[in-house]
């Protein structure tokens, strides 16, 4: 039988041919920790079929859900694994509001350790080696600010993709991080290149899988208090 676990959906978001997703357990009402529910599969990323409600409908941020899984699956940094239920429903049981946030989110700090970039990139990435010794992978945190910026990374070397970057303060660092919040990213894809200014807000930032002897830093989810745009 399947261990169910209520959780606050805080992270949908784009990963291979499937998602992440992520958010935070509850217990009476009170935050426990951070769960990543994970497939079977080689990266672990979750299909649409894996994650649906009995409606088939997608869960959405802030959703409060009940979630079916096996058994804790952590690996090296990232402990919030568990291993999903493919044969059974998720469920949706209410969903908070914004101002629900300010409760789940994490001690203010810097994301996890500072001081290695990537070239398009600031604050965004930390070497394997070190980020082994990391017992976490996911934070919420609140930023006052953060501009979105839509460029061309690779055009230098002649690649034309257009990708989204968040760009904020939070504890006293910099942050240039990519956004897989798929809503976020296609939403401002179909905006022109530039910068755009969005204002307070939560994140979800995770500790992405290694790639190339480095993790990196992603904004998995963004909750603006004002709205966002829509599914």
């Amino acid at each position: 039988m399947p261990v169910v676990k209520r959780i606050v959906c805080l992270a949908n978001s784009r990963k291979l041919n499937g998602r992440c997703v992520a958010g935070v357990e509850l217990s009476a009402d009170k935050r426990v920790g951070w769960i990543r529910p994970v497939s079977a599969r080689e990266h672990e990323e979750v299909s649409e079929y894996e994650r649906q409600y009995a409606d088939g409908s997608d869960p959405r941020l802030l959703d409060v859900m009940d979630v079916p899984l096996i058994a804790p699956k952590p690996k090296d940094y990232q402990q919030e694994n568990w291993l999903l239920d493919p044969d059974h429903y998720w469920q949706r049981v209410a969903q908070l509001k914004w101002s629900d946030l300010g409760a789940l989110a994490d001690p203010i700090g810097r994301l996890w350790v500072d001081g290695d970039s990537t070239y398009n990139g600031l604050n965004d990435r930390i070497a394997f080696a070190q980020a082994s010794s990391i017992r976490s992978s996911l934070r919420l945190v609140r930023v006052d600010r953060m501009t979105l910026s839509v460029f061309k990374p690779g055009e230098a070397f002649g690649n034309p993709k257009r990708r989204v970057q968040g760009r904020f303060k939070h504890a006293g660092g910099d942050y240039h991080l990519w956004v897989t919040d798929p809503i976020y990213e296609r939403a401002y894809l179909a905006k022109q290149d530039g910068d755009y200014q969005i204002g307070e807000s939560f994140l979800t930032v995770s500790l992405g899988e290694p790639h190339n002897g480095y993790c990196y830093k992603l904004i998995a989810a963004i909750m603006e208090r004002a709205g966002g745009p829509k599914p």
